[in-house]
């Protein structure tokens, strides 16, 4: 994936409120954004269908814009979107495990079993998140194991609430 793959070269607006949305690396993908128009105050002016049609391209191509420097959505967000609609797993699921985890990019990429390289691949959208690679998160973050050693069971409900101090 190209450094630009989250610039947006068309967007076409689509019934029952979608867009598909082009990138500069080639990629194409449609996400629906009907949830959050119809649950969002700021979204609100786009339930009107005349208005959702008048998508465009905003400046440099960074935004889907529908009133200039009013409304408008990040192309990384709906690409994050489109991801996660199409069954993928979005980036910024690796951003917040990271924040939430408190590990560097060195723990982390150790504790995956990954090159330090390829987690800022996925952290930042440059490759797609392999599945296998989100579920190792989600194991870490269950069994959260010390050092090199690794456990040989998950935890027990009351096992993980001791990981995990609320």
């Amino acid at each position: 994936m190209s450094k630009d793959h989250f610039v947006l070269t068309a967007v076409e607006a689509l019934p029952d409120y979608r867009l598909r949305l082009s990138y500069a690396d080639g990629q194409t993908f449609e996400v629906d954004l009907s949830e959050r128009i119809f649950s969002s105050g700021y979204l609100a002016p786009l339930r009107d269908a005349t208005l959702f049609a008048q998508a465009k391209v905003g400046f440099a191509g960074r935004s889907v814009d529908w009133i200039e420097d009013e409304l408008d959505l990040g192309t990384d967000n709906l690409r994050h979107l489109a991801v996660e609609q199409a069954g993928g797993i979005g980036h910024e699921r690796i951003w917040t495990w990271l924040h939430d985890t408190g590990l560097t990019l060195e723990q982390a990429a150790e504790a995956l079993g990954i090159s330090r390289r390829m987690l800022i691949y996925y952290r930042d959208g440059e490759k797609p998140i392999p599945r296998s690679i989100w579920l190792a998160c989600l194991g870490w973050e269950a069994v959260r194991p010390k050092g090199r050693s690794l456990p040989l069971r998950a935890p027990s409900v009351r096992e993980y609430a001791a990981l995990h101090p609320a």
